[in-house]
């Protein structure tokens, strides 16, 4: 079987198997009808539409945690390699740990993480 054939024959068994997964979840459904505002786990009335718009103030919070959820994601493989490469894995991680600091210097200074 030569490589397009495989990649067709790939992409035909996951649509099938996309469209098989959407048949069992319509097969088991309980109703039709959605449950609209209705509390999910809490218990508690919802206050406000779930897609309602967040404050401002919410996303340079959300950029440091996505700034250091990358370090960690990073960071894994370099703890993986660290003893195979050597001294320099170990400066080129502090630099990339430096840059990092010096982002969450600069958003501290700039207010970035004042709350009110």
């Amino acid at each position: 079987m030569s490589g397009s054939a495989a990649a067709v024959a790939l992409l035909g068994f996951a649509s099938l198997m996309v469209a098989v997964l959407y048949g069992a979840a319509w097969w088991v459904r309980v109703t039709a009808v959605p449950v609209v505002a209705r509390p999910f786990e809490s218990g508690l009335e919802p206050a406000q539409h779930a897609v309602s718009r967040f404050h401002v103030r919410w996303y340079p919070v959300t950029m440091l945690f996505l700034a250091f959820d990358m370090e960690m994601v990073f960071m894994y493989p370099w703890v993986r390699v660290i003893s195979a490469v050597g001294v320099g894995a170990v400066i080129e991680m502090f630099v990339f740990l430096a840059i990092l600091l010096a982002g969450v210097a600069y958003a501290w200074r700039e207010g970035a993480l004042r709350w009110t």
